[in-house]
């Protein structure tokens, strides 16, 4: 999704609607900074310079690059979390609803390539408290995939919990290697695989 640009000269937008849209360029510059660099070699000036912010604006929304990374980080994985609720709460059948929501999963990350390579790829950079927080995300797939599927037992658990770190895997392995054209080709044997894993309804 493209940042709003501010408007140029005397305009009617409010201070917090100024500070949002400020916010919304800089972390989108980032992440496209970082598709391109890495977190390692991302600096603030790459950062400013991208999302045409001055210096003091970004320092007056982030203290550091690593809270402006874990900023992003949050509003890609709770993008992405509100999508496949969305997604998994609709009518179906389990295996049904566990298709949709595997789906959209990789259609949301086909969509988006910078931020999907900041949650996979660049937090293993960014320190631990980033790796935390997108570890704490993908427990929140976890449990949705659990709900779906009726997961009540600590085996079936962790059938959820392989299930998902093998899809992280294979989408993170398409990236790296520049398929991110071929991450719809994972949705048939990903559900097939549910379907073992999972219990029966």
């Amino acid at each position: 999704m493209t940042p709003t640009p501010l408007p140029r000269g005397r305009h009617r937008l409010s201070r917090d609607e100024v500070a949002a849209i400020q916010r919304s360029r800089i972390l989108r510059g980032m992440t496209e900074v970082m598709t391109e660099r890495g977190y390692a070699d991302t600096v603030v000036a790459d950062i400013i310079k991208r999302a045409g912010v001055s210096r003091e604006t970004f320092y007056q929304r982030f203290s550091s690059k690593q809270e402006c990374f874990i900023a992003a980080l949050d509003a890609a994985t709770d993008h992405l979390a509100a999508t496949l609720r969305q997604t998994a709460a609709g009518a179906g059948t389990p295996a049904e609803r566990l298709d949709r929501m595997i789906g959209t999963y990789l259609e949301v990350l086909a969509a988006d390539p910078p931020n999907t390579r900041l949650f996979l790829i660049e937090t293993y950079a960014a320190g631990p408290e980033a790796m935390r927080r997108r570890l704490a995300s993908q427990q929140r797939y976890v449990d949705g995939l659990a709900e779906i599927a009726g997961a009540g037992t600590q085996e079936q658990r962790f059938a959820c919990e392989a299930l998902v770190a093998t899809l992280v895997t294979q989408v993170t392995a398409r990236f790296i290697t520049d398929r991110v054209e071929t991450l719809g080709e994972l949705r048939e044997p990903m559900v097939a695989l549910a379907q073992r894993l999972l219990p029966r309804k």
